[in-house]
């Protein structure tokens, strides 16, 4: 009797999983959700290199991988910007279509340039927002024009809310 009670637990789980698994493909999309060992369920994922062999070595897949979100973090001039424009450059040299989103409205066009950044075919854009830096680059994925947006720098994100305030407003919870 207790195995019959133990199957029956075990079908009512396996259907719960299967409504819960249809109910997530339904809102987010085919493939949001999968089983691992499921045929089609492991990918490989493309990449794109960072110009830095011992970078891409370190990261195990030959560069930051595309498709995905990617936090380069370190502190100030640890080289965050130099090795995203690295990897727009990389991105460009195969025919992608890169974006950068200058939240510290601090690039260096000239410096991108040289490193080999074709500028006359990067989109920019420098937000005034957070929001509005979010916006576009939401707008930018669902376009699925591009291989890679950069946000330069997440710390750059300022609410709208902070942004019009006055210096002395209490902000707590907006970041």
């Amino acid at each position: 009797m207790a195995k019959a009670n133990g199957h029956s637990a075990d079908g009512n789980k396996a259907r719960a999983l299967e409504l819960a698994m249809s109910q997530i493909e339904k809102q987010y999309g085919k493939g949001s959700i999968m089983r691992l060992g499921a045929e089609g369920g492991v990918q490989e994922v493309e990449a794109i290199s960072t110009g830095s062999l011992a970078v891409d070595a370190a990261l195990g897949i030959g560069g930051l991988p595309k498709g995905r979100i990617v936090e380069i973090s370190g502190p100030e001039g640890a080289g965050k910007t130099m090795l995203s424009l690295h990897a727009i450059r990389e991105s460009q040299k195969r025919g992608g279509t890169a974006a950068f989103i200058d939240a510290e409205h601090a690039l260096d066009v000239s410096f991108a340039r040289r490193i080999g950044v074709d500028v006359e075919n990067l989109i920019i854009s420098q937000p005034d927002s957070g929001e509005q830096a979010l916006e576009i680059v939401y707008t930018l994925v669902r376009s699925g024009a591009f291989d890679i947006i950069v946000v330069d720098s997440v710390a750059a994100l300022v609410p709208q809310a902070e942004l019009e305030g006055d210096m002395g407003d209490s902000h707590m919870g907006l970041h």
